[in-house]
C-alpha cells in the first residue's frame, strides 16, 4: 500500500499541473487551483490508488462525510478509509 500522504500529494500535484514540492498539508484544493472537475478527478484517482470509496458527492460536496477542505483533511479522510476493515 503506498504511503497516503505522499500518494495524495502526487495526485493532487497531477491535477493541478503543479511539482509535488507545491503542494502541502495546509494547501487547498482552491489554493492549487483544482476547479470542481478536478477535484471529481482526484477523487477517482485517490479511490484507484487505494481501493477504496470515498463517501463524496460531487453535486452537493458540503453533504459529503468526506472533508475536503485542505490536503492534510484529505490525507486524514482517505487515512481512516483505507484503516477501516472491508464490510
Amino acid at each position: 500500500m503506498p504511503n497516503v500522504q505522499e500518494k495524495i500529494f502526487e495526485i493532487v500535484a497531477e491535477q493541478a499541473v503543479l511539482d509535488v514540492s507545491d503542494v502541502t498539508l495546509e494547501s487547498t484544493l482552491e489554493d492549487l487551483g483544482i476547479d470542481s472537475l478536478g477535484l471529481v478527478e482526484s477523487i477517482f484517482a485517490i479511490e484507484e490508488a487505494f481501493d477504496i470509496q470515498v463517501p463524496f458527492n460531487a453535486n452537493d460536496p458540503s453533504e459529503s462525510d468526506f472533508d475536503i477542505s485542505t490536503v492534510a483533511s484529505i490525507v486524514k479522510a482517505v487515512r481512516g478509509l483505507v484503516n477501516e476493515p472491508a464490510a
